[in-house]
């Protein structure tokens, strides 16, 4: 063990990877690569108040999408809805193309550098997600925008990446 990943293991922050490229948070305000899926929460087209878990395991490739609400995607019929489709070009956006292809386990061959591209190499069928964990996730990432601005530390968002003030 070196002194770098000895000082690693003490620390109680994280380098936080910037995104690969800027993104909009109104259609896909939360996406993540965790508990072996690509997941998120995408914004209905049609009703401001209904927003979609949507879902695709890493190997299996099986895909979900409902409401917040647990009730099936009206667009998912034995392929990827729209909300699966805006769900893999945000993560694109957001982690890259390489580093969600390699989370899912797809060949990332050449050329691709979009959801669509992504999407393409999937070969998965619907399947079960984590819809209620990812919305309480999501919900959980919401309730640290409401708490105001303080100098002292959080007691319960100590692991939060630190960083510099501008000064």
């Amino acid at each position: 063990m070196n002194a770098d990943s000895a000082a690693w293991e003490r620390c109680s922050v994280v380098a936080v990877v910037p995104p690969a490229r800027p993104r909009k948070l109104a259609k896909v305000p939360f996406v993540e690569m965790a508990d072996g899926r690509l997941q998120g929460v995408v914004s209905s087209g049609s009703d401001i108040e209904r927003v979609y878990v949507s879902s695709i395991a890493a190997a299996t490739h099986g895909f979900s999408c409902s409401t917040n609400n647990n009730r099936p995607c009206g667009g998912l019929h034995g392929s990827p809805c729209k909300h699966l489709r805006a769900l893999a070009d945000e993560a694109v956006l957001q982690y890259g193309f390489d580093r969600v292809a390699r989370y899912l386990r797809v060949d990332a061959g050449e050329g691709g550098v979009s959801g669509d591209d992504l999407m393409e190499r999937l070969n998965g069928t619907i399947e079960p997600g984590g819809a209620a964990a990812v919305f309480s996730r999501f919900l959980r990432h919401l309730a640290y925008l409401e708490i105001p601005a303080a100098a002292v530390p959080i007691e319960e968002m100590h692991w939060f990446p630190a960083t510099r003030a501008a000064g």
